[in-house]
């Protein structure tokens, strides 16, 4: 029997997406984006600064990286903080000696915690995300739209006021959203968000309070997917970051500038054991001639280059 009509008719049936949240276009198609000095490759690392409460609630889903021992789960707890107490100073000490432009994404609760920790960013002069109120407000399909408009609104007024930067950015925790996340991200006030990773480069994502821009932050190359979700070693991290950029920077030779995004974590690479892989990865990224910089600069640029003004 043939498939009944009725199954190809639906809403926003077209060629290309089947939604008007952004167009669909082939990466090798649009136009070439050329970084200063003519750098093929933009390098955007990105520092999630996270706060997970000891008393997660775990709705809708408990949190990845979260408490998973019976209350107080104090080996995981303090293993968080030690990110936020050691393991940073170590990551910036090698993003300083590779001369490496971070990103912060940082929980409000964070900020509001660790006033120490949030003074140093903001005398590094480096660009912060919104990236939630915790690791344990998540926003999620169903959820009220009055409760995540606030969570929202929380967030970034507290983030904003404590840092004195704008915040125009944004990355949910463990790019969790709802169906309505994009709206209120536009309603209040920001410009992009870095939860979508399907694709290379940015592109215009459309809501009914304005156009945000998707940047996409690679989850493949994220070091807590890699090294605890898929239990490969520092190794193969090194090597599979490597291979990105090598593949990366070939690919770029013929179709433009490419954006290689490390999404790395305090409390992982900033062990002991870890933290030479990570300065192993920058020095061989850094060596093959890269333009390093925050995720804002980086998306300017695209936006002059493709005359986007919003």
């Amino acid at each position: 029997m043939s498939l009944d009509k009725a199954h190809l008719e639906y809403p926003h049936r077209s060629y290309g997406m089947d939604h008007d949240r952004y167009r669909w276009s082939q990466l090798s198609e649009r136009k070439s984006i050329q970084w200063p000095n003519n750098n093929k490759l933009a390098l955007w690392v990105n520092v999630p600064l996270q706060f997970f409460p000891l008393d997660q609630k775990g709705v809708p889903f408990k949190v990845p990286g979260g408490m998973t021992m019976p209350y107080p789960d104090l080996r995981h707890f303090t293993l968080r903080d030690y990110g936020n107490r050691v393991g940073i100073y170590r990551l910036l000490n090698a993003f300083d000696k590779y001369q490496v432009t971070p990103t912060f994404a940082m929980n409000s609760a964070l900020a509001k915690r660790n006033p120490y920790l949030l003074n140093v960013i903001k005398e590094r002069s480096n660009e912060i995300l919104g990236h939630g109120i915790h690791m344990d407000a998540l926003h999620y399909g169903g959820q009220d739209i009055s409760q995540e408009r606030q969570q929202v609104k929380e967030s970034l007024s507290t983030l904003r006021e404590l840092s004195g930067q704008a915040i125009t950015g944004w990355l949910s925790p463990v790019r969790s959203e709802s169906e309505n996340t994009p709206e209120l991200l536009a309603e209040n006030g920001i410009e992009y968000f870095c939860d979508w990773v399907n694709d290379d480069m940015p592109y215009q994502f459309h809501t009914q309070q304005g156009n945000l821009t998707a940047m996409p932050l690679s989850n493949e190359l994220d070091d807590a997917f890699i090294l605890m979700n898929n239990q490969h070693s520092e190794q193969s991290y090194v090597e599979q970051l490597c291979d990105a950029c090598d593949f990366l920077l070939n690919e770029a030779e013929s179709q433009g500038g490419r954006i290689l995004a490390l999404n790395i974590h305090p409390w992982m690479l900033g062990q002991p054991h870890r933290i030479a892989k990570l300065e192993q990865v920058l020095e061989y990224v850094t060596s093959q001639g890269v333009w390093s910089a925050s995720a804002s600069d980086i998306l300017s640029i695209y936006k002059q280059q493709n005359n986007i003004t919003k």
